[in-house]
């Protein structure tokens, strides 16, 4: 009996207090800190061992690689902040229904990201990013005719999806690397 109380009390010293004053940030990933005096730190930890103060500050892991945001048919989005979404529906100038299929690349500015957790929060997915995506396929594609979409102007309807949501994402520290649009075919 004594034995098992000496085991659970080393778990639990090592497990919640040992453990509760380091932060280990893995390769590809940055640390924010929330202090409960301070609130959420400038300082962004980068990957190695960072000292924090246990049961006073808590530290979130962002992701900072570049990521994936798929635009597919049958997509499902179970969980809220998956990164990615269904077909966007759109209506050229020539009045053709179209499903956009594709792909956006972006990445979280790694010196903006305290500045992301504050003022949006961590699901800023289906806040900023799921609704600009689309809000911004479909003002892109009524520009265009379905034919020039399709063929003739395709790079250039990327470049100019591309720099609008670079446009509104950069402020807010989310930087879009590409837009590759995959399928486009009428809905």
């Amino acid at each position: 009996m004594a034995e098992q109380i000496d085991k659970l009390m080393y778990t639990f010293v090592v497990e919640d207090v040992l453990k509760g004053f380091f932060i280990n940030v893995p390769p590809g990933y940055v640390a924010c800190v929330y202090d409960l005096g301070r609130g959420v730190l400038k300082k962004v930890l980068t990957p190695g061992l960072h000292f924090k103060i246990p049961f006073w500050q808590r530290a979130k892991l962002f992701n900072t690689q570049t990521l994936e945001y798929t635009i597919q048919e049958g997509f499902t989005m179970q969980v809220s902040a998956a990164l990615g979404d269904q077909s966007v529906r759109a209506l050229t100038t020539d009045g053709d229904d179209l499903a956009i299929q594709g792909t956006v690349l972006l990445r979280l500015d790694q010196e903006q990201i305290p500045t992301i957790w504050q003022s949006i929060g961590e699901d800023f997915v289906e806040k900023i990013i799921r609704p600009t995506i689309r809000s911004r396929f479909r003002m892109i594609a009524s520009r265009y005719t379905l034919q020039e979409i399709v063929s003739s102007k395709r790079d250039a309807v990327e470049l100019d999806m591309r720099d609008e949501l670079s446009r509104i994402f950069l402020p807010r520290g989310i930087i879009v690397e590409n837009v590759l649009l995959s399928e486009i075919g009428r809905s």
